[in-house]
């Protein structure tokens, strides 16, 4: 079949010239500038001095157009390719994102800084420190470690209840000193619960893990955020804290305390940052400080790094106390 080509708008259509005779007649076409048609036009006129009217451009188009605009919608661009965001090549973005979609909510909400809290997900208090329904008075060991390890989560509540009755009261344009923790049950809770007894706004910094829970329900909602990454969430609590109490709690405890006080000693940590042991017989039975002096791997001098307490009323004057000496000027977050 002979061929004819069309030259429509920088397209180049093809088609037979059956399909032409069919569509195409002198009416469809005009001479191109600088060409006429002659006294005698052919039927089928030269293609190379013509060119189509727009009704038969369109129609001769259409295919061309239709095509395009399919493959246009079938493309997908980086950011939106779910596929390649959960991909191993793109962990940097992931772990970027982590930094900068915090960032962004902190600055919102004109968070300036926090005192973290960190202890055992495992302790309950109130209503659920006991659900053996035994008495607290039969001598039942495990009720009298409930009762114990439920002090714990009272207590942190009172504390993080009268930390933020206290920053609230600062003449500050930004919030100062809001609480922070885990954003898990336990110890973790009873921070974000004392601090919303005190309605104060409060931030709690997840983790999604395989076989654990969701944030509390005691966060201030626009600040309940969820890390995949432990070591950008473990920059955050670092980097925002301006003092740090850390309750009984297991590895992750024991993990973050050691990461904040190696920071300290060493000076990568250069602000001053309080902190906070508190549980003196839980402490002193987990780690025996005395030992490591012994041996010689940390100095005397090393146990001024934190405070040793029982008392929420001495843990929460050391802490105003250091927080109005060294954190009020030093405002922000900062290592």
């Amino acid at each position: 079949m002979q061929r004819v080509e069309f030259r429509l708008t920088g397209i180049m259509v093809n088609s037979g010239i059956q399909y032409t005779r069919k569509i195409a007649t002198r009416k469809h076409f005009q001479p191109i500038s600088g060409h006429t048609w002659g006294p005698d036009p052919p039927a089928y006129p030269e293609l190379h001095c013509v060119v189509p009217t727009r009704a038969l451009a369109a129609r001769l188009a259409f295919p061309a157009r239709a095509a395009a605009n399919q493959h246009r919608d079938s493309l997908m661009k980086a950011y939106k390719n779910p596929d390649f965001l959960d991909s191993p090549d793109a962990r940097l973005l992931r772990i970027v994102s982590e930094y900068v979609e915090p960032a962004s909510r902190f600055a919102h909400h004109d968070i300036e800084d926090t005192i973290v809290f960190m202890g055992s997900a495992r302790i309950a208090g109130g209503e659920g420190a006991l659900d053996t329904g035994q008495s607290l008075d039969n001598g039942d060991p495990e009720v009298t470690h409930q009762r114990k390890m439920a002090a714990y989560y009272d207590a942190c509540r009172d504390l993080a209840f009268r930390l933020t009755q206290w920053s609230k009261d600062l003449p500050q344009d930004h919030r100062r000193f809001v609480i922070c923790s885990g954003g898990g049950p336990g110890i973790m809770e009873a921070a974000n619960r004392g601090a919303s007894d005190a309605a104060g706004i409060n931030v709690g910094l997840g983790i999604s893990l395989p076989n654990e829970q969701e944030n509390n329900p005691y966060i201030t909602r626009e600040l309940s955020l969820e890390f995949h990454y432990f070591f950008m969430r473990k920059f955050w609590f670092a980097y925002l804290a301006k003092a740090v109490i850390l309750f009984p709690g297991g590895f992750g405890t024991l993990d973050e305390l050691f990461e904040i006080l190696t920071l300290v000693q060493t000076g990568k940590v250069r602000k001053h940052l309080p902190l906070v042991l508190f549980g003196s017989d839980y402490w002193n039975r987990v780690i025996n400080f005395e030992a490591l002096i012994d041996y010689g791997t940390i100095s005397r001098k090393d146990l001024d790094l934190f405070l040793l307490t029982d008392s929420v009323d001495e843990a929460f004057t050391y802490l105003t106390v250091q927080l109005s000496r060294y954190g009020v000027k030093e405002p922000g977050a900062t290592l």
